[in-house]
């Protein structure tokens, strides 16, 4: 062959018909359901074992819990034994979280735009091996009693490679590939129904597991779930990214590209809408983590006095959320637009955190869960409207900043709902949820003024595009 033959470009490979760039059945799904399934196993079983392993250390046995079990006014005196434990074990969980938090705060904000130009997997596959790191180390400090500080060092290891923020912020983005604009929306509430059954999975079977046989068993299957999330994604999974190039990793261009997405936007008028939709995602998953942090301790105390069984299928209610609002979302889609979908998701949060903020019955508690049915629609819709805002080569940025958002959601919410709590037990038990449901009403408003005012943009829009009569 001739030398310009040798140096022509291959020929580019025929473009894939819309809807049809990635196969049902390598979609990635399946990769953000094992990856919550082993991340749900996890956070409950480590703090669990913490529990036991520095009360132990401390002399505070099963017997000590069993004296004082029961459930009482909520103004029995608390053992100090028992007030110590309590004490280090959050403050153990305290470190972990703000250690993995801020060291995937720095990864997640490199590794999410970077993905934009080399592709999705290997921002999946990082991550996904991080969490299998972290699960291998948690097994290790198990079988050898090694001091509780290594469950840091995991934890660290683990945000070093993005954590589950970086496996969050690249499967929207994949999603945000592979989907029209149009059905954008329900690709997403697809993504976060699998988020809530994986939850659900992991909740209801790693508790009875722990009973059954104790910790290990349960980690090996975390471990199990991260490791086959990373092959999923190394062997299986197909790249999104239509057009990729090569990159530097280690560039301060990522974290400008970040930065860019509020303050330089494609179009003037996405920077506040960038803004007030971050806003009201915010306060949405605070309200939704600082809810779900107390319905146990909720439940657990006087006048509803739960047992195990009624906490395990109050879970299960609680998680169900996800999969009424996919379907209540795909219903209402037929004939209302997003925006008024969300709305609608957001009085039924209201509804439910109210109706239960005042339970005293069983019936009721349930009741205030089942008016929860629509609650998880408005994420998705915003996820969606967020990717809109955005050119195809920006999502990986986006939805880095987003994760990012949503791990310091959950720092926010544990800290504000927590001492709400207590500090509120005097005059009424429920107020935190009543709280949260007062705090609702800011994204009300700014999805209903986002979409007002762009109807009545696109209104005078039409109106200076029409011709005007002869």
């Amino acid at each position: 062959p001739s030398m310009a033959a040798m140096a022509a470009p291959p020929p580019a490979e025929p473009p894939v018909p819309p809807g049809r760039r990635c196969p049902a059945l390598l979609g990635v799904e399946p990769l953000l359901f094992l990856t919550t399934v082993s991340l749900g196993l996890q956070g409950p079983l480590a703090t669990q074992y913490l529990w036991d392993r520095l009360g132990a250390e401390h002399g505070y046995s099963d017997r000590n819990s069993t004296e004082s079990a029961g459930c009482g006014d909520g103004n029995a005196t608390a053992d100090p034994l028992r007030q110590e434990v309590e004490a280090l074990v959050s403050h153990w969980n305290l470190y972990i979280n703000l250690g993995g938090f801020f060291v995937s705060l720095f990864s997640v904000t490199l590794f999410g735009p970077w993905s934009d130009s080399v592709g999705r997997r290997p921002a999946l596959i990082l991550p996904a091996a991080g969490m299998a790191l972290q699960t291998a180390i948690y097994l290790l400090v198990m079988y050898l009693e090694l001091h509780v500080a290594f469950f840091l060092l995991g934890r660290i290891l683990s945000g070093l490679t993005g954590d589950y923020s970086l496996i969050l912020a690249s499967c929207f983005s994949y999603v945000a590939d592979t989907s029209e604009r149009r059905v954008r929306t329900f690709r997403v509430a697809v993504l976060e129904a699998c988020l809530g059954t994986a939850g659900m999975v992991a909740s209801i079977g790693g508790g009875q597991w722990r009973k059954a046989q104790g910790y290990i068993n349960p980690f090996w299957l975390a471990f199990a779930a991260s490791l086959a999330a990373t092959l999923y994604a190394a062997f299986f999974l197909r790249e999104s990214v239509k057009q990729k190039k090569a990159s530097r990793l280690f560039t301060l261009s990522h974290y400008k590209a970040v930065y860019r997405l509020y303050t330089a936007p494609e179009h003037p008028s996405s920077r506040w809408k960038l803004a007030l939709y971050s806003l009201a995602f915010f306060l949405i998953v605070t309200v939704h983590f600082g809810a779900k942090d107390l319905y146990v301790l909720y439940e657990l105390g006087f006048p509803l006095c739960w047992a195990s069984d009624l906490i395990g299928y109050g879970s299960a209610a609680s998680y169900l959320a996800y999969l009424s609002s996919l379907a209540g979302l795909r219903l209402l889609q037929l004939c209302l637009e997003d925006t008024w979908v969300a709305e609608m998701g957001l009085i039924s949060n209201i509804a439910g955190l109210v109706v239960i903020s005042l339970a005293t019955t069983t019936a009721l508690m349930f009741t205030g869960y089942g008016i929860l049915f629509l609650s998880m629609a408005p994420t998705p819709v915003i996820r969606s409207k967020l990717s809109k805002l955005v050119s195809e080569t920006e999502q990986g940025a986006l939805f880095a900043s987003v994760a990012c958002v949503q791990g310091l959601c959950s720092l926010v919410a544990t800290g504000v709902f927590n001492s709400l709590y207590p500090a509120t037990l005097h005059f009424m038990r429920g107020f935190p949820f009543l709280f949260g449901a007062i705090i609702l009403l800011i994204p009300a408003a700014i999805l209903g003024g986002i979409q007002i005012w762009d109807s009545k943009h696109d209104y005078n829009h039409f109106q200076d595009a029409s011709p005007s009569p002869a």
